[in-house]
Order: structure tokens, then sequence, then C-alpha cells
């Protein structure tokens, strides 16, 4: 496992959210999304560019590996998980504090003034008590699903942007994306 170096002097870097979800809080079915939506994919690629992700192990296998443009701090109890293969740009870690730490460092090294949590839904629970914004795609659908979005207290978070884009036309449902800081 990457240990993160010592970050206890350095500013704390915000951590922000980033999920889609369906209308009755499915986020997945057999590791995989239960729709199609590239316009979401898009809004994915802009807000994590240039970041650093953490996710859960499984959400990094769905993913097929790392991506481009990111740092990827895979979080995962299984010490020898890559072991020997580990790509480019991927960082492991054993528990969630060392993986926030880790982003941390990241996101000071590449000047990224903030840490994304790209899920899945355990990864999301451990992070939400932590996240200062929300950048959730809500899906217009209510598909069945083996993984949900943790329950969220609305009384915390304020509405701060909503868009509605057009369907696009590969775009299963359509899509809002919308932001929430904490209050």
């Amino acid at each position: 496992m990457d240990k993160p170096p010592p970050s206890a002097q350095a500013a704390p870097i915000p951590l922000v959210v980033v999920a889609a979800v369906a209308r009755n809080g499915a986020l997945g079915r057999n590791n995989a999304l239960p729709w199609r939506a590239p316009g979401d994919l898009r809004r994915f690629r802009d807000i994590t560019w240039g970041r650093p992700l953490i996710m859960g192990r499984k959400t990094y296998q769905s993913i097929g590996g790392p991506l481009p443009g990111r740092e990827t701090v895979v979080l995962t109890r299984d010490p020898n998980f890559l072991a020997g293969a580990r790509p480019a740009h991927v960082h492991l870690a054993s528990d969630f504090d060392a993986a926030l730490g880790l982003a941390a460092d990241l996101a000071r090294a590449m000047g990224a003034e903030e840490v994304i949590l790209a899920g899945g839904a355990e990864i999301y629970r451990l992070g939400l008590p932590r996240a200062r914004l929300l950048r959730l795609t809500h899906v217009d659908c209510a598909p069945e699903a083996d993984v949900y979005f943790p329950e969220i207290d609305w009384r915390q978070w304020r509405e701060t942007r909503r868009e509605r884009p057009p369907r696009g036309a590969e775009d299963e449902f359509a899509l809002e994306f919308v932001d929430y800081q904490r209050v």
C-alpha cells in the first residue's frame, strides 16, 4: 500500500462527491451502470480532469483501468491487488483516511484544488460526512440495481447550480446536473 507523506501542516483539500444517481437511488447493477448516458460520462470527465480520484476496487475494476489525466487512489483491503502490475497513476490505500491523505497530497502536487470521490456506494458512505460539495447527475429512471447511493440528510445541503441539458441522441434517459454545497 502507498503511504502518504505527512501533510499535517497543509491546508485541507475539499472533498467533492461526483455520482450519477437514478430516481430510486440506484448507482449500479452487476458492477456496471444500469443506463447508457454519454452526456454524464462527458460531465464526469470535465469535472474530474486534472484531479485525484478516490474509488473502491470494484469501481476501479468496472472502469477497466486508470483514467487519463487523473491520479487514481484505489481503496482496497487486498494488499496484493495489482501486485507487480500496477499501472502508472494508480495508487493504493488500505483505509479511507490513508486514501484521503494520499489524494490530498496528490492534489497539491498536481495543483488541483479538490479531491474527487468517485464511488462506489461504500466509498460514498464513508466520504459523505466529510464532503463539501456534491456534483450529482440525476438520471430520470428507476432501474433494478444492486448498488444504491447512501441516504443524504438534505438539511445539510443547499443547491447551488442546476442544468437540464438537452437529451443526447445516445443518452438512454434525460439527465439533470445538480451541484449542492454543504451548509
